[in-house]
């Protein structure tokens, strides 16, 4: 054998044993398949887990925008027309432990209006689990029985307070018998002007809570629930009962109240009128002005007219003398658009005023 001859052998061997490695370098392991997103529905649609955790995760919120025409709230307001923009940002939490979900619900707000003010707040932080919910969200006195009607002014005439803090508990018995009993923070409620002058005084360095209890049972088309609230810093309080029937599609509801000293207001009887107009020259506030009096009484009906128009009226009164009258048409063209008319008239006996006010309101839910 030559030296040209066992040079090319040994050049061909190499080239084969490096295209062999070469080819072996090249070769990988097939990808493992990743689920990026697992569905969560134990706890109602839209929920997905968490990456690595068994967390469940649901994110949502609103866009709104709307007109206002004069204010259902105030006789005394000269406001015309005011513009008003509103963001919500929305997230829940759930997991499954021993006791139950455990769940957290926290909603995020900005909001603009006409002038260039702006706001922004935490309207709800909570937790919950095995029934127990600590942290804020609207007084078990309105989130138990249920708001004044499918209508944006609804609690024109007032009807509760609303985001505040609170330590509650609420039982469902599985058979249609519920129950709430809540503390709830004297010093946090958003809506604190509500209960006069003498009140927000009186909160300085005051620590015992208020309040709240409540029972009911509901079947298919019929339900009833009573709740009551307990003021700790007037010492006084109120009583809501509340009637819900479905006949068809129509719902329809009839919701009274009772103050346990219809002279004063309180966080369960309070009022959004001018304060000015039910005060005395000695500078005392007369509830029974101002406020329900001794007893106030709200009733609505919604009715469907096909599956994207719906009807809703709610009529309101008080032992005040304060009368009430909204309806509105609510409009989903599309799913989750909705265009919302509404007229309020408003009697204030007390000053011999009437008001008419109106809203027009366009809003996008995911």
């Amino acid at each position: 054998m030559n030296i040209k001859s066992l040079l090319l052998g040994s050049a061909a061997a190499l080239a084969t044993v490096s295209g062999a490695h070469a080819a072996d370098a090249i070769v990988a392991a097939e990808p493992e398949p990743l689920q990026y997103v697992r569905i969560c529905d134990a706890y109602g649609t839209g929920y997905f887990f968490i990456p690595g955790t068994e967390t469940c995760l649901k994110i949502g919120g609103k866009i709104r925008t709307e007109g206002q025409w004069y204010d259902a709230y105030n006789p005394t307001s000269r406001v015309g027309t005011l513009w008003h923009d509103r963001a919500e940002l929305k997230v829940d939490t759930a997991t499954d432990t021993e006791y139950g979900a455990l769940k957290t619900n926290l909603i995020l707000r900005w909001e603009w209006n006409d002038g260039g003010d702006t706001a922004s707040k935490l309207l709800f932080a909570n937790i919950s689990l095995g029934g127990f919910t600590v942290g804020k969200l609207d007084s078990q006195y309105n989130l138990y029985v249920g708001y004044a009607g499918d209508v944006i002014n609804d609690d024109a005439i007032y009807d509760g307070p609303y985001e505040l803090n609170q330590l509650t508990y609420n039982y469902d018995g599985g058979n249609g018998f519920t129950g709430v009993i809540s503390l709830e923070d004297t010093n946090s409620a958003s809506d604190e002007d509500s209960y006069g002058g003498a009140w927000v005084t009186s909160k300085a360095n005051h620590y015992a809570p208020n309040v709240v209890a409540g029972l009911g049972y509901t079947t298919g088309t019929l339900g009833f629930k009573v709740v009551g609230g307990y003021d700790s810093i007037v010492e006084e309080g109120a009583i809501k009962a509340r009637v819900d029937a479905k006949f068809g599609g129509v719902e329809a509801f009839l919701m009274g109240g009772w103050n346990t000293d219809g002279d004063k207001l309180n966080q369960y009887a309070g009022s959004y009128q001018n304060e000015s107009a039910c005060t005395t020259s000695d500078g005392v506030v007369h509830g029974a002005k101002c406020g329900w009096g001794d007893w106030a009484v709200w009733g609505g009906v919604g009715v469907p007219i096909n599956d994207k128009l719906k009807w809703n009226l709610q009529l309101a009164y008080t032992d005040s003398k304060i009368f009430e009258a909204t309806t509105n048409v609510k409009f989903m063209p599309v799913k989750e658009l909705l265009i919302e008319p509404e007229l309020t008239y408003m009697h204030y006996d007390f000053i011999n005023d009437d008001t008419v006010a109106g809203v027009l309101r366009f809003e996008r839910n995911f």
